[in-house]
């Protein structure tokens, strides 16, 4: 099939590597967004402040001994399933979502060259951008089952946008990438939960690199360099085996035995979306290095 293959928010050219990347973080609700519980309000009626998700669960347990031990550790291995729950349906609901539309688009010439050719393609690429915004920014103020509503359409998106990977590159080497990048990311995710090493520095650095292999990418654009291009995509693995760590364990920090359910469940729906995207731009560097080009 004869079309322009643009991957999207985190796609490539067949021509030439280009990801852009989005990393979820970076579009968190501002520090003190989860801090405030609506349900907790001091006697005269004021919303008290919160601090950090593991001082305060060190207060309960020093309240309530083993036993409030034994309620947050087992709170916080059902929100962490959660989390994890969560981007594993968007994982399926984009694999599902791109591997349908190539599939469309293989038996459907026109609809390949609407999708891929035309000027449709910016919009294939920019809606998921549009919609990760809209969910980071608006979260606060939704509920529960419409934020987890907007991630699944989030995801469904980002499998429209990916759906050209499979032009480009075999089924064989996707799904071999795929399991590599799952591997990677289950290893990489539990030291980031079980580290009682801080990672927040670390953190600040990765999120530094990202900014700087974004603006690297765009200079490729008209550089159209290989050796830079093999360097983007290295780089681009490190940062974000890091960043899937690093997620993993603010993502453990967030949780808070005191938060209502909906509360609870936002937290759990932002990071799915963090590690959803961590998961999606290791894949997808991965892919310049095991894919195998059609």
């Amino acid at each position: 099939m004869q079309v322009s293959s643009d991957l999207g928010p985190f796609g490539v050219l067949s021509g030439g590597s280009f990801v852009i990347i989005l990393y979820a973080g970076m579009l968190e609700p501002r520090s003190g967004a989860w801090e405030l519980e609506p349900d907790t309000v001091t006697h005269n009626g004021a919303c008290k402040e919160g601090n950090m998700a593991d001082f305060r669960n060190s207060n309960v347990r020093a309240a309530g001994g083993v036993q409030a031990d034994a309620s947050i550790d087992e709170g916080l291995r059902a929100y962490m399933l959660r989390v994890y729950n969560i981007m594993a349906m968007g994982l399926g609901i984009t694999g599902v979502a791109a591997y349908g539309t190539y599939m469309l688009a293989s038996t459907n010439p026109a609809f390949a060259q609407l999708l891929y050719a035309s000027p449709l393609r910016w919009v294939v690429m920019l809606a998921p951008l549009a919609m990760v915004f809209f969910l980071s920014f608006r979260i606060e103020k939704m509920s529960v089952s419409a934020a987890q509503t907007t991630f699944w359409v989030y995801a469904a998106l980002m499998g429209l946008s990916l759906s050209s990977i499979f032009i480009v590159f075999t089924g064989a080497s996707i799904t071999q990438t795929f399991f590599v990048t799952a591997a990677s990311f289950g290893a990489l995710s539990l030291y980031g939960y079980t580290t009682k090493k801080d990672l927040s520095g670390l953190g600040s650095f990765l999120i530094m690199g990202v900014f700087g292999l974004i603006i690297a990418m765009v200079v490729n654009i008209f550089l159209q360099s290989s050796a830079l291009e093999f360097a983007i995509s290295a780089i681009g693995v490190l940062i974000f085996a890091g960043l899937t760590a690093y997620d993993t364990q603010q993502i453990k920090e967030m949780y808070y035995e005191g938060d209502s359910q909906a509360t609870a469940g936002r937290k759990a729906i932002m990071g799915a979306l963090r590690l959803y995207l961590d998961f999606i731009n290791l894949f997808m560097f991965l892919l310049q290095f095991l894919g195998n080009r059609e």
